[in-house]
């Protein structure tokens, strides 16, 4: 049965190029600029307009000899980090412009190796002097950067190998505001790290009840909330309840097949809210929910408001991400099979 949502989605453009599966996408958080990677082994590049038109500016050809799974900018916007198939991580900053000319070719800095397998995600701390990498071969790293660097965003030492999933781990995500880490593996769990300043980061908390993979994380953008994203065809809502204690406050189910990305973004809504949730997956559909508090601060719940299906035609989507600056917080992205990126932009049904 059909249900009338109060939003709609409406595609903005769709951003051809790759000649295979597009993996991932990524907002730079303070330029007009979004970049996406494949496994093609090359990140793409484009600029877009307050008008939101899209152009294509750059294709890096990485050097990765196999698929680039995920990539993510530094908070700092000039500095952006390559995970690769072929166990490396590569931190990319574009030349320094001539003077009175305009900047180079987008460069790799550093090259940080160690993972023994596919490297799967990769994720800058709040501070950018933070780097977090997972692998399938079950370990979380933990890098950071050098503090006396020109660009401490791109010299980087890693600080811990974490061993706690007994797993592939999928994803790698940090708190917006503390450094706090979360880690999701293909062991059905979700680890959280913190940094003991006497010792090593180690894992404080392990958050169970999904029933199978679990390949996506996304924290909240104001609040202590955590999303997950599972081949068990739900996403959880995690609630902090004490400073190292979590609990599952929210199963969001309705999602035909595996979830393979969650994003959150702060939303547009006129009524308050913790946000605008975005999920993509095997069943090709785009799905929004809006997040918010019942009476009782304690329990969420959640309202779908808006719906895309076949977003990638008969492929499966596999990431979705809102856009972070403040005048393009109602758009987000999307990476299929299809070798597409699509921009979509959520507006209220008139």
């Amino acid at each position: 049965m059909e249900v009338d949502l109060p939003y709609r989605i409406d595609m903005v453009q769709s951003l051809s190029g790759h000649s295979d599966r597009a993996w991932h996408a990524a907002w730079n958080p303070t330029k007009p600029l979004l970049t996406t990677c494949s496994a093609d082994k090359t990140v793409r590049m484009y600029s877009y307009t307050p008008a939101r038109s899209f152009t294509h500016i750059t294709t890096i050809p990485t050097g990765h000899t196999k698929t680039v799974r995920s990539i993510a900018w530094a908070p700092s916007g000039e500095t952006l980090a390559t995970a690769s198939f072929d166990a490396n991580i590569g931190i990319w900053e574009q030349e320094a412009a001539e003077e009175g000319g305009e900047k180079g070719e987008w460069e790799c800095a550093s090259l940080l190796e160690g993972h023994e397998t596919e490297c799967k995600s990769v994720a800058y701390s709040a501070s950018g002097t933070l780097l977090a990498s997972c692998s399938r071969d079950k370990t979380v790293w933990i890098w950071e950067g050098d503090r006396r660097s020109v660009h401490p965003d791109s010299d980087f030492e890693c600080m811990g190998v974490l061993m706690e999933h007994t797993q592939d781990v999928k994803c790698v995500a940090w708190h917006p505001t503390e450094e706090i880490l979360a880690s999701a593996s293909y062991d059905d769990t979700i680890k959280l790290y913190i940094d003991d300043p006497s010792d090593d980061w180690f894992c404080f908390s392990t958050l169970t009840g999904h029933t199978s993979t679990v390949w996506s994380l996304a924290w909240s953008p104001t609040n202590s909330y955590l999303a997950s994203a599972s081949d068990d065809k739900t996403v959880r809502i995690w609630r902090r309840v004490a400073e190292h204690k979590w609990e599952c406050a929210l199963v969001i189910s309705g999602n035909q097949r595996t979830v393979f990305s969650v994003s959150w973004g702060v939303g547009k809504s006129s009524t308050p809210s913790l946000g605008w949730l975005a999920a993509v997956g095997g069943d090709g559909f785009i799905r929004i929910w809006e997040i918010s508090h019942k009476e009782n601060p304690e329990t969420l719940e959640h309202r779908l408001i808006a719906e895309y299906p076949e977003a990638h035609g008969v492929h499966d989507v596999n990431a979705v991400s809102w856009c972070p600056r403040s005048d393009f917080e109602d758009m987000l992205a999307t990476t299929g099979d299809d070798g597409e990126a699509r921009v979509w932009r959520v507006q209220p049904v008139t």
